[in-house]
């Protein structure tokens, strides 16, 4: 479904993602990522959900923050990716976590669901993403470049 969520918004040739990349992501000994999965009456799979914790240094407490999450065209407007936020939301509050966090891509129509269930789009924040060639020339300053901390 990762892939199926990838070809919605219109970047397939971006996932690149291997079943056994996310087995491994999520079953490891001490995972980093987290996931439900919705299905329905037949037990197949409609959407799903995949997490992972953020901490919030205003807050002080850890928060989740929503990687993905996709119903598929055939199953929206069940309830199926309420059902999904509703869950994560409820581990919010279990775990006294403060924030459930995501991003949506901006022509999404799903933007109306998430205004009708409360949340507010953070339009004062810009995203920032350092990837490939950039990312691996920052890299390589960290042990060519001495640090030396404030006494």
């Amino acid at each position: 479904m990762v892939h199926e969520l990838a070809d919605y918004e219109r970047a397939p040739e971006q996932c690149h993602l291997t079943e056994e990349q996310l087995s491994a992501a999520l079953f490891a000994p001490t995972p980093a990522l987290f996931g439900h999965v919705a299905v329905d009456v037949a037990d197949q799979p409609i959407g799903f959900a995949l997490w992972f914790l953020n901490f919030s240094t205003w807050e002080g407490v850890h928060g989740i923050y929503l990687e993905d999450l996709y119903v598929r065209p055939a199953a929206r407007g069940t309830g199926a990716g309420r059902l999904l936020l509703a869950t994560l939301a409820a581990i919010c509050v279990e775990r006294g976590y403060r924030r459930l966090d995501w991003w949506m891509i901006h022509w999404n129509p799903a933007a109306r669901f998430y205004a009708g269930i409360g949340a507010t789009p953070m339009d004062e924040w810009v995203p920032y993403r350092l990837a490939g060639p950039a990312l691996h020339d920052l890299a390589a300053q960290a042990t060519a470049t001495p640090t030396h901390p404030h006494a």
